[in-house]
């Protein structure tokens, strides 16, 4: 089974980027974020022209998670409950035996803004979640964009953006506890010092063609899975094209 997820900053804005991807790279899985679209105006045909399925949960201009597969998956949630559904931010499914879960974990803005303790709430509930549906012993897999910078390596100046949004220590604790939950961190776990990153910010100049970019894209499965991980891969080559997204896509092979 081959999953990968892309934050796509517009799913129809992005829709051709996509289409080609898929068309080269055939996963079974693929996770998306930021879609920017209500449902009504998902573009579900175009993906089923190339025999792919798709389920999704977005809204007007902001936020939107879908994911597209090769087979009919099962929806299991489009909400992590508890007051966490007004945001268009989860999905999860279950799919050839497995559960997918795929998150668009909010930015945060800055450490000072109301949208950084909400950001920790966020993922405080991920892992509530996670306690209450599931159990590590199942075959699990937690992809999406994190918006979250795990260590020095993940980051292309780590003196310069400690303790800021996206690489704060309050936000690192986080995403540390659902690997200590049970999940392994794929791209970590065969490449534990290669120096690669899934966003490169639109705002700085030439900061794809610099490198100078972040690792904060993630697919993350549990023990049972990593046994079987076959490849893990940041396909930088979409980030190149004309009018990308500001992340690129990951991908990860299991036998």
């Amino acid at each position: 089974m081959k999953v990968a997820t892309f934050n796509c900053n517009s799913v129809r804005s992005r829709l051709q980027i996509i289409i080609k991807w898929l068309s080269e790279n055939i996963p079974d899985v693929l996770c998306l974020q930021e879609t920017k679209v209500q449902d009504k105006d998902f573009p579900e045909g175009e993906f089923k022209k190339l025999g792919y399925h798709s389920l999704f949960v977005g809204q007007k201009a902001y936020n939107g998670v879908a994911i597209i597969t090769r087979e009919k998956a099962s929806l299991i949630s489009t909400d992590l409950q508890k007051g966490f559904g007004t945001e268009a931010r989860f999905l999860e499914i279950e799919y050839d035996g497995s559960f997918i879960l795929n998150v668009y974990v909010p930015q945060g803005t800055s450490v000072e803004s109301e949208r950084f303790p909400y950001k920790l709430s966020f993922l405080d509930r991920l892992l509530e979640y996670l306690n209450e549906h599931h159990n590590p012993s199942q075959r699990i897999i937690l992809a999406g964009d994190f918006n979250v910078a795990l260590e020095d390596i993940d980051v292309y100046d780590p003196e310069a953006f400690r303790n800021e949004v996206c690489f704060h220590p309050e936000e690192q604790k986080r995403l540390q506890k659902l690997l200590e939950w049970g999940l392994v961190d794929t791209y970590r776990f065969k490449y534990p010092e290669k120096r690669s990153y899934t966003f490169w910010d639109y705002r700085i100049p030439n900061g794809f063609k610099r490198n100078l970019g972040w690792r904060i894209d993630y697919i993350l499965c549990t023990k049972i899975l990593i046994a079987s991980l076959k490849d893990v891969e940041v396909d930088k080559g979409p980030r190149g094209l004309p009018k990308p997204s500001d992340h690129t896509f990951l991908w990860a092979e299991f036998r």
